[in-house]
């Protein structure tokens, strides 16, 4: 046998004595720090009544949560991250701008229509688990806020005459907030987010206000 497979084998032969190392230890003050990845079906409420969604609207986001624990049991505590998140909306509400002025109307003869946002989000978490030092696989409740600060936002409108791209659009409100909800077992959890506030500010559609509010109902994935 070679020198290179003896090698192999003794650093599997470690590296496997460092895992049941790591199994057996009981840590009393386990944290419950995770990446988390989430993968959400987009609805838009509050909508004119002219205006519908006619895609499917996705997004996902992905970040890390640190836990802080607040009692001794370590199964209640609080949760504050940071990550980023895209959310694709597919509408027939056509935002363009002529003159530095937004338009804001309802789409008609096209082939393509939706905007699109990228954001830095802050979740704040309260949160509780069954979880033990020795029990890895838990129920979990986790409820709290979630703040995101758009950094771009761009419209996509293509017709048969071409396509029409616009960014930058002022009226996207920058700070977004709402109520989170993430419960499930081990790594698989039914997520929700309900916007508290409008995804517009100063948007005029037919005359009236544009108010928007996004609600996001998917799958939340914690991983240690």
């Amino acid at each position: 046998m070679s020198k290179r497979w003896i090698l192999i084998y003794f650093l599997f032969f470690i590296i496997k004595l460092q895992a049941q190392a790591s199994k057996d230890t009981i840590d009393l003050k386990y944290l419950e720090d995770q990446i988390y990845l989430s993968l959400t079906y987009n609805v838009l409420f509050n909508k004119p009544t002219t205006i519908e969604q006619n895609g499917f609207s996705g997004g996902f986001s992905i970040g890390f949560i640190k836990d802080i624990p607040l009692n001794e049991k370590r199964n209640f505590g609080l949760g504050i991250g940071l990550g980023y998140a895209y959310n694709a909306y597919i509408q027939n509400l056509k935002i363009t701008q002529e003159n530095k002025v937004t338009l804001f109307e309802t789409a008609e003869g096209y082939n393509t229509n939706r905007f699109g946002i990228n954001a830095i989000e802050v979740p704040l978490e309260i949160r509780w688990r069954n979880s033990t030092p020795k029990k890895y696989k838990f129920l979990r409740v986790y409820s709290g806020l979630k703040l995101a600060y758009i950094v771009t936002a761009t419209t996509i409108f293509k017709d048969s005459e071409g396509t029409l791209k616009t960014k930058n659009i002022q009226e996207f409100n920058k700070l977004q907030y709402g109520l989170t909800l993430a419960t499930g077992f081990s790594t698989w959890n039914l997520y929700m987010y309900y916007g508290l506030n409008s995804l517009f500010k100063d948007a005029n559609f037919n005359g009236e206000e544009l108010h928007l509010n996004d609600f996001n109902i998917g799958l939340k994935f914690y991983i240690m």
